[in-house]
């Protein structure tokens, strides 16, 4: 039926000047949770197939063969025959300004923030050094297949103006704000439950909704924010429409004591937030690596999400997040990077450190389920599913096309694969940013590899 209608308003398309492209190549997405409806039913694949994009919107999408005929003179066409195309990666929490002290040495979470994190994020008083901070930032996450993130700025109302103006150029679909911190952390990234508040309103005011950009009221986390910048944070997300909530939760275990001893009313770190209006369908709390069932519960019940950051986690030495009790409870999940504790831009590779966080967990993480908390999870966990995330007919054009011989090892054991779900595990296992051939932003090419 969709094939018909694409056909008779053909003209009307022409008279109107839609730019029509077609995207010949293996076409896979995600459609729903593996989880809730088993592997099989969670994915469309379509090899041999077509999809066409008008104004930066997929409206038809099947096998080349059913959808070619429906084009209206003059499409251009992009062959990608034999190539894997999917949906944009999703990164549902990665911090901007630490992208100059990733890989610092020997540390976990608290002295890391004190002796790496803070002095590099100081640095973002300067605009210039934002500026140019955030083309390298914006221009990784594409060179790496991430076409939306939820980003940390830093204490710096320009560290988030200078993101958002390289992501707007972009056209990324990309949601930020500034981190909110006026406790116990050094001055030069402090600010003030005021001034934090209308900076972050100024930024939300001059963005949020601006093209395809979002704005998060972002509290650093509950030891660094005074009871009145979380009150005003809560505040803030109850006034204006659409915003995210972005934070820290439960990453290590000397930061849940010292939550437990600033908070001795509170019966749990969780309880922290939601006593400031904080814990909501909203909300996107990062690591929740130590959370108890009750959390779980009240997360589930409050629709909030968790971004879930392999990496960093594993680098810090913080633990093994449990992503079969988020399961169980049915809280929403995404994939983060979390650079700069997180060791990579690149969501293949974080696939790869969820995979044998579940192996010492006692499950296997089965590849459909990898690859929808990187698409469609990560944009179900950041509230945008109905727009990006998957390659369905009505959704923005954001996707991948894959170089499946990135590397001669990868060449070789792709040879063997003997199905579409063998095919994608050997990819989250070991594809890298090589493996990036173009990231496409609604249709348009933001980034591709060179030729050798």
């Amino acid at each position: 039926m969709w094939l018909l209608a694409l056909a008779q308003f053909g003209d009307f398309r022409e008279r109107n000047g839609v730019t029509a492209k077609a995207i010949i190549g293996d076409l896979f997405t995600m459609v729903d949770d593996p989880t809730i409806v088993g592997p099989k039913q969670a994915y469309r694949y379509i090899p041999g197939g077509m999809m066409v994009v008008e104004n930066g919107i997929i409206t038809a999408i099947g096998p080349q063969a059913d959808v070619q005929p429906t084009l209206v003179p003059g499409t251009e066409v992009r062959d990608h025959s034999g190539q894997l195309i999917t949906p944009g990666f999703i990164d549902t929490h990665i911090h901007f300004p630490q992208i100059d002290m990733i890989a610092s040495y020997g540390e976990q979470l608290l002295d890391w923030l004190e002796n790496y994190t803070f002095p590099a994020e100081a640095q973002y008083s300067d605009p210039a050094h934002a500026a140019d901070a955030a083309e390298f930032f914006i221009s990784e996450l594409l060179r790496n297949g991430t076409t939306s993130a939820l980003v940390y700025g830093s204490v710096h109302a320009q560290s988030v103006d200078a993101l958002f103006e390289a992501a707007h150029t972009r056209n990324m679909r990309l949601v930020a704000g500034k981190s909110l911190m006026d406790r116990n952390v050094p001055d030069a990234v402090r600010d003030t439950a005021e001034s934090g508040d209308s900076d972050s309103r100024m930024l939300a005011d001059k963005w949020h909704g601006k093209g395809r950009l979002g704005y998060a009221v972002t509290p650093r986390f509950a030891p660094a924010c005074s009871d009145e910048q979380l009150m005003r944070a809560g505040k803030m997300l109850q006034e204006y429409d659409g915003l995210l909530m972005h934070t820290h939760m439960s990453e290590n275990t000397a930061e849940i004591a010292w939550v437990a001893e600033l908070y001795p009313e509170a019966k749990d770190y969780l309880d922290v937030y939601d006593s400031f209006g904080l814990l909501t369908d909203h909300s996107v709390f990062a690591h929740c690596i130590h959370l108890g069932g009750d959390e779980f519960q009240r997360m589930s019940e409050a629709n909030a999400a968790i971004a879930y950051c392999p990496t960093s986690n594993l680098f810090l030495g913080s633990g093994l997040f449990h992503l079969k009790e988020a399961e169980k409870y049915g809280v929403k999940v995404g994939i983060g990077s979390d650079v700069g504790a997180g060791t990579s831009f690149s969501i293949l590779t974080t696939m790869a450190e969820a995979y044998k966080v579940g192996q010492l967990r006692g499950h296997k993480l089965d590849p459909m389920k990898s690859f929808y908390l990187a698409t469609l999870g990560g944009a179900n966990a950041l509230n945008m599913g109905d727009r990006v995330g998957s390659l369905e007919v009505g959704k923005e054009a954001d996707f991948l096309v894959y170089n499946m011989t990135a590397t001669p090892l990868l060449a070789r054991r792709l040879k063997h694969c003997k199905s579409i779900e063998e095919t994608l595990f050997v990819l989250s296992i070991l594809g890298d940013d090589r493996v990036v051939a173009e990231t496409c932003i609604a249709g348009e090419k933001a980034y591709f590899q060179q030729p050798d």
